[in-house]
């Protein structure tokens, strides 16, 4: 599991397993969203599997899946919410990390620019996403 961290105390990362969530709680995480629905591929882990060895290990969850662009504003709204209400640090998955990290830019405030190099630095380019960036 590679960990990108991206902004503040927001963390992304492509697809976890059930055996990373300890280790997630040992290095400091405390709550994770989830942004893969269910059956996405085979052999993902599903989200009640994921949250159950995440609630064990003390840590809060969200699951908000999105299968694709264009994200829709109820979408943005619910994790620009979970940032602000689960607590942090906080790591944000999908396959790759791209949905996360591109959740993250789309709600995020600040001179596109400054959102773009945050994506850049954690491994992502979201340069398609400047039009939308606020």
């Amino acid at each position: 599991m590679q960990i990108h961290p991206l902004a503040g105390a927001l963390s992304v990362s492509a697809q976890i397993d059930v055996d990373d969530i300890a280790a997630l709680a040992a290095q400091g995480f405390r709550g994770i969203v989830n942004n893969r629905p269910d059956g996405e591929e085979p052999g993902q882990p599903d989200n009640a599997t994921l949250e159950s060895a995440a609630r064990t290990a003390g840590l809060a969850w969200r699951h908000i899946p999105v299968a694709g662009m264009p994200f829709a504003p109820a979408t943005l709204h619910e994790f620009s919410a979970a940032l602000e209400e689960l607590p942090g640090p906080l790591l944000a998955f999908c396959r790759s990390g791209t949905r996360s990290c591109a959740l993250w830019a789309l709600q995020a405030s600040g001179p596109a620019d400054d959102i773009l190099a945050a994506a850049r630095a954690a491994g992502y380019d979201l340069s398609m996403l400047r039009p939308w960036l606020r």
